[in-house]
């Protein structure tokens, strides 16, 4: 049912900027507004190499990561009215998500671009890597889309706590400061935050040219995990969703 899923994200899109006069250009501009803060109020001292690219990368990566799971939480309580009133699938609910987070992601990507372009990177073969991690990520967000909406139907306290977890998230995760050495809190939060390694496989192809083959496999077996549940989860409870609403 993709022509209905796609339709309803559009035009959700839409109404969120019916009566603004630049429309969903919006979504753009905040994103340089939010890069612009970083780059200039972070850079001094951060010594990072190429710091436009490494903020205007990692930052469209979290952006996109935390969109998807702080509307997920809440998604199935937004849609009570249609869960309850139609014989729609689940699916359908978590696909037009999904677009909508890819649409207001393309209009990052476009701010994204232009700090590239002004920051003087260079395009390379390694950046068709990148290509394929941001792939990788939107093949994924689907399955964390429906843990996530399980989780917020059955545990309402958790939208709560997951929008507060996101929030101190940006900060421990490296979107615009960069790992210490040997066994500095900093080396170690970089280490064992799972958001890491998503913004590395996009970040780093695009930065030095490498691929990082530990972060890829990290990412794809999450992505492996994170659908075996989803399914599972979707197939068992798919059905009494609604008595919790």
């Amino acid at each position: 049912m993709r022509r209905v899923w796609f339709a309803l994200a559009t035009e959700d899109i839409g109404d969120q900027h019916r009566r603004t006069t630049i429309g969903p250009a919006w979504l753009l501009f905040n994103y340089l507004a939010f890069a612009g803060v970083f780059i200039f109020v972070f850079q001094r001292g951060a010594g990072i190499p190429s710091y436009e690219t490494y903020i205007a990368v990692g930052l469209f990566v979290w952006l996109y990561m935390s969109d998807v799971i702080s509307g997920s939480i809440s998604l199935f309580v937004r849609e009570e009215g249609l869960i309850k009133g139609t014989k729609l699938p689940l699916s359908v609910y978590v696909m037009r998500m999904v677009s909508q987070s890819v649409i207001r992601a393309t209009y990052a990507f476009l701010g994204c671009a232009l700090i590239l372009m002004m920051s003087g990177a260079v395009p390379s073969s390694a950046w068709i890597l990148s290509a394929l991690a941001l792939l990788l990520i939107v093949v994924i967000a689907p399955a964390v889309i429906i843990l996530f909406a399980f989780l917020g139907a059955f545990f309402p306290d958790s939208q709560f706590i997951v929008t507060n977890l996101m929030r101190i998230g940006m900060f421990i995760t490296p979107v615009f400061w960069a790992p210490g050495t040997g066994d500095s809190i900093r080396h170690v939060i970089y280490a064992w935050n799972p958001f890491t390694y998503f913004l590395e496989i996009v970040r780093l192809p695009i930065l030095t040219g490498e691929f990082p083959l530990f972060a890829f496999v990290f990412c794809s077996v999450v992505g492996v995990l994170c659908w075996i549940f989803a399914l599972v989860i979707l197939g068992s409870f798919g059905k009494k969703v609604v008595f919790y609403l």
